[in-house]
């Protein structure tokens, strides 16, 4: 697998004195011993970078500075090779210990701030002290991200996390695109828009503009139908499309008029990739073999909208999923920003593609229920894996195919092939 390459990473770079604890902070975001950790003061000579994917934020580099406060000769190398990190760093950590903020960290944070970086200050070692009151007071003034940690105890991490979720800059967040590396210039794209009792009157909604917007900023073209129609367009059509993206309530016609050899998939599964991590996602879907009676279903929904008819999120995907697996799931549902706190009582999540959010909520929910160990997959692969087309679905995105073939290897390899829809699990 190529590696992302540094100019294409989030570079983070974690300042302060020597001996705070940034080399425990970075060892324990990365939960590996990248940095060598030690009660003597100035361990860390040079930077140390730690290329990693920081899911579910994507690819980033971690730097790792030698103390900013160190003496004599070759202390000022050491500092003025820190000083020089600034220049490449796109989030600032300022880690200080507990109880301490002085010249060096203000010195440190006023650079972050002139170079118009965004900061995040860790007080590590809260076991021993607390934070300044009036040091958190005029940061929170200044609307400053502050994290209390014990990096020895990996104690904060998820926070610092959460943080560096949302002081990325939005360029990088929001950098994704719906379709666009899918398709070459001048080739079509089928859109398949159903129109009916959940359609909006007058117009098409978000996910199908936007992808209709994609295409014309590629150069390419697309050509829309409703899945009534579909043969007929193909048929009509002198080459077939480089790529049919439907909307997943329609993917079972829609596949059955889609010649196999046509990449395919849907909006909700494009947008699965543009607001989340697809790789991810394609975990979670995997989950769906794993449900047993009484288990309970979270349904997602970033929307608040009154159901009408055979509402996807109440009606649809419940009986789908039920049918699928034969067994009586509990399923809640929430809808906007009501998500829980507590997710650890769900075996499985799944939400809506947030056409409505920006990348930042959808990671930042990924990562809750990373941590808690929930699996979360959203409705398009929910639909796709429960009718039985999620290798058809995943067609156009090789590495997220792969993951699906990997696990599912695995799963046969143990024995647990995935079942037939509607046999229960013992």
């Amino acid at each position: 697998m190529r590696q992302t390459p540094k100019g294409f990473r989030l570079h983070i770079g974690l300042f302060g004195r020597r001996n705070v604890g940034k080399s425990s902070l970075l060892n324990a975001m990365t939960r590996q011993a990248v940095s060598i950790v030690s009660d003597i003061a100035g361990t860390t000579t040079d930077p140390v970078e730690k290329p990693m994917e920081l899911l579910p934020l994507g690819p980033v580099l971690f730097i790792d500075t030698a103390g900013i406060d160190d003496v004599g000769a070759l202390g000022q190398l050491r500092v003025d090779r820190t000083r020089k990190v600034f220049d490449r760093t796109d989030i600032g950590v300022v880690v200080t210990e507990a109880g301490h903020w002085a010249d060096f960290e203000q010195m440190i944070y006023d650079e972050l701030v002139r170079r118009e970086i965004p900061a995040i200050v860790v007080f590590n070692k809260v076991d021993l002290a607390s934070p300044r009151p009036e040091v958190v007071e005029r940061l929170k003034k200044k609307k400053t991200l502050m994290i209390e940690s014990v990096a020895s105890r990996g104690q904060g991490v998820l926070e610092l996390r959460e943080a560096l979720i949302k002081a990325a800059p939005e360029d990088f967040i929001n950098s994704p695109s719906i379709l666009g590396d899918l398709v070459g210039p001048g080739e079509l794209v089928m859109l398949v828009v159903p129109i009916d009792l959940e359609a909006p009157k007058g117009r098409l909604i978000l996910p199908q503009v936007q992808a209709i917007r994609d295409v014309l900023d590629i150069d390419s073209y697309c050509m829309i139908a409703k899945e009534r129609e579909l043969r007929d367009a193909l048929e009509r059509l002198k080459r077939p499309p480089a790529l049919v993206v439907t909307d997943s309530q329609g993917f079972l016609k829609v596949v059955g008029d889609t010649p196999p050899e046509v990449p395919l998939t849907s909006f909700s599964i494009l947008y699965a990739r543009f607001k989340g991590d697809l790789a991810e996602f394609v975990r979670g879907t995997m989950a769906i073999e794993s449900l047993r009676s009484g288990d309970r279903v979270l349904i997602a929904e970033a929307c608040s909208h009154h159901p009408i008819g055979e509402d996807i999120g109440t009606v649809k995907i419940p009986r789908w999923l039920r049918h699928y697996t034969g067994v009586r799931i509990e399923i809640d549902r929430v809808q906007g920003h009501d998500f829980p706190d507590d997710v650890s009582p769900y075996k499985i999540i799944v939400h809506c593609g947030g056409c409505m959010w920006n990348r930042r909520e959808m990671l930042s929910r990924m990562l809750r229920c990373r941590e808690a160990g929930v699996p979360i997959t959203n409705y398009g692969m929910t639909i796709a894996y429960s009718l039985g087309i999620f290798e058809r679905a995943l067609s156009p995105f090789p590495a997220a195919l792969e993951v699906y073939r990997q696990l599912r290897g695995k799963r046969e390899e143990s024995h647990a092939e995935p079942r037939s829809r509607g046999e229960e699990k013992k």
